[in-house]
């Protein structure tokens, strides 16, 4: 059996995979291959392991032809896959939620200290090389403590961001369309409310529900309007959530604060009006990025795989579309 990975992954997730008996076709090396090499690499196979930087669709799985079994998609989000054209084809789809909670949950709260704090404005000052005096009005960011926390979006991550708030003293408001399990609304004393209220009542918004036809630019120019003068917008979920336009013009204007930003609505490409505004941080796409957050994600969907392709089993994370 077969299965080809799309992109380099660690060691941890290609070792079950050989250990299995399973033939693994992987690029040498780090990078981002054209789509018509990765068309050509999939052919024949029986599972390949996904990145979210590759589109799966009717021409992926043409492709990759009719033997093929299971996308184990290398990602809590799937928004890159057509899950239904999948499914029409009885192929599996699956992801790796869970195993990166802390980790992106991390990665988000560190943007909030960094937008609220003026940590980028900070670094570069000093990198540049100017001369600076520490006085009592430099560069004054905003405190946390008795803040409210909007986040949009209670899953896993959402949730441990929640934890978070908690332990630095802010009220946390989340905004969930489908039920927060009740003894986490009372262990964090969460407060659930309509997506406009958070929007008025937030100092800090932070995203992390996925990317849906219904959620794709859900924050836009109506939205910044509705928030708080002076508050700030996180992102780490996906960045087409926001519409990267409206937050420039939000962020240029004054009508928020600032924002800190780890994904980008046209990703990797960042506008250049996002990149010369001092009150927005911008990292890479960093949510996941520890060694033993990307070993456990490789591990899983290599497990996953395992399970359909070896075992004949269910798999552990199944995506239901």
């Amino acid at each position: 059996m077969n299965v080809t990975v799309t992109n380099l992954i660690p060691e941890a997730g290609v070792k079950l995979l050989r250990d299995a008996g399973l033939q693994v076709k992987m690029p040498a090396q780090d990078g981002c291959p054209e789509r018509g090499e990765v068309l050509k690499q999939i052919a024949g196979a029986d599972a390949v392991v996904t990145l979210l930087t590759d589109r799966v669709d009717d021409e992926f799985l043409d492709a990759a032809g009719p033997q093929l079994q299971i996308v184990a998609n290398v990602a809590v989000g799937y928004n890159n896959i057509d899950v239904a054209a999948c499914a029409a084809r009885g192929v599996t789809v699956t992801n790796t939620p869970t195993v990166l909670t802390e980790a992106t949950a991390d990665l988000a709260f560190a943007l909030i200290l960094a937008a609220t704090r003026r940590l980028g404005e900070g670094e570069r000052l000093i990198r540049s090389g100017q001369e600076w005096q520490w006085g009592m009005f430099m560069m004054l960011g905003s405190g946390l403590q008795g803040k409210n926390l909007g986040i949009v979006g209670a899953g896993n991550i959402g949730l441990a961001v929640a934890r978070r708030a908690r332990a630095f003293g802010m009220n946390v408001w989340c905004y969930e369309p489908n039920e927060i399990p009740p003894e986490q609304v009372e262990a964090l004393a969460i407060t659930k409310v309509g997506f406009d209220e958070l929007l008025r009542e937030s100092d800090v918004i932070s995203v992390h529900c996925p990317l849906t036809a219904d959620t794709r630019h859900l924050i836009g120019a109506a939205q910044f309007e509705q928030m708080k003068p002076g508050a700030y917008l996180v992102n780490s979920a996906r960045g087409p959530i926001v519409d990267e336009q409206a937050l420039v013009q939000a962020l240029e204007s004054g009508r928020i604060a600032g924002a800190g930003l780890d994904v980008y609505e046209n990703e990797p490409v960042v506008p250049e009006s996002l990149r010369r505004l001092e009150n927005v941080v911008l990292l890479p796409h960093l949510g996941s990025a520890t060694v033993e957050t990307r070993d456990a994600m490789a591990a899983l969907a290599a497990q996953n795989v395992v399970n359909v392709v070896v075992k004949k089993t269910a798999p552990v994370t199944p995506v239901r579309g």
